[in-house]
């Protein structure tokens, strides 16, 4: 009898991130393609949604930073390696991926590394120790902009002996499908959120904070409130502040200022993101930063949505411009207020169209079993 295939993934904490969702679908992925599968977190939101029947899932304080913690995140993690015989060992973030680096070196494991963001740094130091992300057998890329980072800043560690290649992020095209949505939910959550019969509902999603550009969002609508009047539209910005209470304060003063008290809300969280999609005309992703992938454009794709996302990073992947959405040049306010009124103009059909390219986009690119399929597939070529 062949062994089976037995993958480790590690990642700080289970959250509804795009990281996150990754870990977790390729964790059920594995089990349904006959190999043992286990994560190791500190916790977070998805962990309740884990089946423990098919992935076993360990708690572990692998979010931490502290030196100390994670030399004994490194022992605890070689004993499971060894007494679970994991022949695959996959890190999603840096710090647990130090603890992972030195277990697999101890066990001589293979080690997989995704490297899911940019990951700034000004000195040597921190460049190190973000290093560790390409320190691993196999280094996947979340997207062509972050393949093309890696490239540029870490060079010197990409070694013939290594694997580099890009697997981009997978929206789950099922769970994101506008034809799963019953009208009675659509018809709640419109009640709920206190919305108008009869003004187009543009939908911003995105934790508060300023890198993702709300508080550009908010200048680009006072735009267009000069074009349009104050009756065009309501503005839903839907994500948590995360502690940043001094940012909401803020988004809110900026709110007052512009006048748009009536016209834009804040809504912390929604359950169940398809239905935020489905109610709204469209969707606007304003990041002043480059996205690493972009999963709000693939998932308002996904939805029949057309998408609003700045020209830069993984956006400028995710998204055929004029085709199932649009780009606009990031961080001009300018020019994104005549985007949203361009948008708000145009004919229900020309919307619908873009709606059906924008999902047919997403199921031939982004889709989460490709996703899985790629990644089970390099496990595979390392396991052998």
């Amino acid at each position: 009898m062949p062994t089976k295939l037995k993958v480790l993934q590690v990642i700080p904490k289970l959250g509804y991130g795009g990281a996150e969702t990754g870990c977790y679908d390729i964790a059920h992925y594995l089990y349904e393609n006959d190999c043992k599968s286990y994560i190791i977190t500190s916790g977070g939101e998805l962990a309740k949604f884990v089946n423990n029947s098919k992935v076993k899932l360990i708690r572990l304080p692998v979010q931490s930073k502290n030196p100390l913690i994670m030399l004994v995140n490194t022992l605890i993690i070689s004993l499971i390696i060894l007494f679970f015989n994991i022949n695959v060992v996959h890190a999603r973030s840096r710090a647990p991926a130090w603890s992972c680096l030195l277990a697999t070196k101890i066990t001589r494991r293979k080690f997989v590394t995704t490297f899911h963001g940019t990951y700034n740094f000004k000195s040597k130091l921190k460049k190190f120790y973000n290093s560790v992300m390409v320190r691993s057998d196999l280094i996947i890329a979340g997207s062509n902009f972050i393949f093309s980072h890696i490239k540029e800043n870490y060079s010197d560690y990409l070694t013939s002996d290594k694997r580099f290649l890009v697997i981009f992020r997978g929206i789950n095209t099922d769970y994101f499908d506008p034809s799963t949505t019953l009208e009675s939910e659509e018809d709640n959550l419109f009640k709920s959120w206190q919305l108008e019969v009869g003004k187009k509902i543009i939908l911003f999603p995105g934790r508060l904070t300023a890198w993702k550009g709300q508080e550009m969002f908010l200048e680009s609508l006072n735009k267009v409130n000069t074009h349009l009047g104050h009756e065009a539209f309501i503005a839903v910005i839907l994500g948590s502040q995360q502690g940043r209470d001094l940012y909401k304060k803020k988004l809110i003063r900026l709110v007052e200022q512009y006048r748009l008290t009536n016209q834009v809300k804040f809504i912390e969280h929604c359950k169940k993101m398809p239905l935020a999609y489905k109610i709204c005309h469209f969707v606007v992703s304003a990041s002043i930063e480059p996205e690493a992938f972009g999963r709000v454009s693939a998932e308002a794709q996904s939805m029949q949505k057309p998408i609003l996302a700045s020209n830069i990073g993984g956006s400028n992947e995710t998204v055929i411009n004029e085709k199932t959405g649009f780009l606009y040049e990031a961080g001009n306010s300018e020019e994104m207020s005549k985007k949203i009124i361009e948008i708000l103009n145009l004919e229900e059909n020309t919307l619908k169209q873009m709606g059906i390219e924008g999902r047919k986009n997403v199921i031939n690119k982004f889709n989460v079993e490709k996703m899985c399929f790629s990644t089970y597939s390099e496990y595979k070529k390392l396991f052998n």
